[in-house]
């Protein structure tokens, strides 16, 4: 691989863990937010900035309301795709693949390790529906802290989406324009020349792309 060893390995989760883990350290703010693609039922496209809460060994997991827009367009196609770019590094990650929820004990944890005002709030949200005012907003948040208490569980109708890939592409900025581009896909791709290599979340294939 060129571009020093940046690029190297062979498994795409713990490469993007390793480029999360420099993003840490030069990204001011959310280092770990990504920009989500789904599509609604009329198959127009629809993109929104979510924060990524784990990459997992063969997994990407963020979490939401079930109830939003993005939910309801994520489980009606049950796929999505994300970037996530970091402009200290000049890098950025592309992810597609298929969706499933996160629902057991990881989404409690999370849930749990959250401020108490945001567990309130996920409880007084209804994401993503219309809204009178702020002070209906607070008023419900304020509604809920008498109902729910200092310990709420967390909602039927919140929790976590795990974005399983179908291919991951890693990029980085290139000089005159002719950046490095590396894509793996779960499937050899035809008679195009491909690298296939196993890692601990199994087989891809990784192809150089043009710029």
């Amino acid at each position: 691989m060129e571009k020093g060893d940046i690029f190297a390995g062979d498994d795409p989760f713990v490469l993007a863990r390793a480029w999360l883990a420099e993003a840490e350290k030069t990204e001011s703010n959310d280092p770990n937010a990504i920009a989500l693609a789904s599509v609604d039922a009329d198959g127009l496209p629809d993109v929104r900035m979510v924060l990524l809460k784990e990459i997992a060994d063969d997994s990407f997991v963020f979490y939401t309301n079930y109830t939003s827009a993005k939910a309801s367009q994520i489980e009606g196609a049950g796929k999505a795709a994300f970037v996530m770019h970091w402009k200290s590094l000049r890098r950025q990650i592309r992810v597609r693949g298929l969706v499933t929820r996160e629902e057991g004990a990881a989404a409690d944890a999370y849930y749990n390790s959250r401020s108490l005002t945001s567990r309130l709030g996920a409880w007084a949200s209804r994401q993503s529906q219309p809204l009178s005012s702020r002070e209906a907003l607070m008023a419900e948040v304020a509604k809920v802290t008498l109902t729910k208490g200092p310990i709420p569980a967390r909602p039927p109708f919140w929790g976590g989406f795990r974005i399983t890939p179908l291919a991951v592409e890693f990029w980085a900025d290139g000089a005159f324009r002719l950046h490095d581009r590396f894509r793996w896909t779960r499937a050899a791709p035809g008679d195009q020349v491909a690298r296939r290599v196993t890692g601990a979340s199994g087989e891809w294939f990784i192809q150089r792309l043009n710029p």
